[in-house]
């Protein structure tokens, strides 16, 4: 794929950090999104991972989760010393990171939001992350990534 160059890509390039890029085709509507672009990867599907744009106690906060569960919210206030959780509105995360649904990476953010990975990546070889657009993940490892965006690691996905 040509010009697979997003802000992502380049902060990695440009700070020297080993990472991959993988593209693939789902379509952006289809259901459990994130399963079937562990199944396009050919790669086990915790190793996947989603960024969620939500509101801290009115903060924008990146959750970083396995495309295998679901975001605890009150894992995620928790892990950043809030009390309540939600999901940002789609028009103000896609403001606030740059980058569409479906493609927003926890790198190269426009505004650089606070962010929580999922402890579970710790154990991970290397995981998979929006490369900041559809059809693109990157492949880096967790501690790479927890380095690059100052991430807080807690348990934060629900089964």
């Amino acid at each position: 794929m040509a010009g697979q160059g997003t802000p992502a890509t380049a902060l990695l390039v440009k700070r020297g950090i080993a990472h991959r890029t993988h593209p693939y085709r789902v379509a952006p509507d289809a259901p459990n999104y994130g399963a079937l672009v562990a199944v396009a990867l050919g790669v086990a599907p915790e190793r996947v991972f989603k960024s969620l744009v939500t509101a801290v106690d009115g903060a924008l906060t990146v959750a970083v989760v396995p495309v295998t569960g679901e975001l605890d919210l009150k894992a995620l206030a928790a892990a950043v010393g809030g009390k309540r959780a939600a999901l940002a509105d789609r028009a103000v995360a896609e403001r606030a990171t740059g980058y569409v649904r479906g493609g927003i990476s926890p790198l190269g953010q426009r505004r650089r939001l606070p962010t929580v990975l999922d402890e579970s990546a710790l154990d991970l070889p290397t995981i998979y992350v929006s490369a900041g657009r559809r059809g693109l993940q990157l492949e880096l490892t967790a501690a790479d990534l927890v380095a690059l965006t100052d991430a807080r690691t807690a348990p934060l996905q629900t089964h």
